[in-house]
């Protein structure tokens, strides 16, 4: 089973990753459960609910960007115990983004999920860059695995 459960996980993951390129913002949004709870990329440190499943914002976000902008996730470790799992690994951004230039950024992606009478959420959502530690307070946005 947990082989089973950790392939619906994966399809989840790649299914939304797939919405984001499409700007199928209501795609997006419809993987996350009622409470989830994400700390994103961009601020606020930390969103929850309604606040976190905005379409409108991730509308805006996605205007920002001159065609469409790929996120994947290509080798999540998924671990499933009961009606709780967790996937984690390497996601990546690509894109042009509008006023910017090219975008290729890879970040941490943390994913918790809990299984409803509907298949799985995700209850929390965690990205992010390493800092640089020389005192620059700086993002590590160069990093390549």
């Amino acid at each position: 089973m947990g082989g089973i459960e950790a392939r619906a996980i994966r399809d989840l993951i790649d299914a939304r990753n797939q919405a984001v390129r499409a700007g199928d913002t209501a795609l997006v949004m419809a993987a996350m459960a009622e409470d989830v709870v994400t700390f994103d990329l961009a601020p606020p440190l930390q969103l929850v609910g309604a606040s976190a499943r905005d379409a409108a914002g991730m509308e805006e976000w996605l205007a920002t960007w001159d065609g469409p902008v790929s996120v994947v996730m290509p080798d999540p470790t998924v671990v499933v115990e009961s009606d709780l799992a967790f996937a984690h690994g390497l996601s990546r951004m690509r894109g042009i983004k509008r006023g910017e230039g090219p975008v290729d950024l890879w970040f941490r992606s943390t994913l918790c999920l809990k299984r409803g009478t509907d298949g799985w959420s995700l209850l929390h959502e965690h990205h992010s860059v390493p800092m640089k530690m020389d005192g620059s307070g700086l993002a590590a946005t160069d990093l390549r695995p």
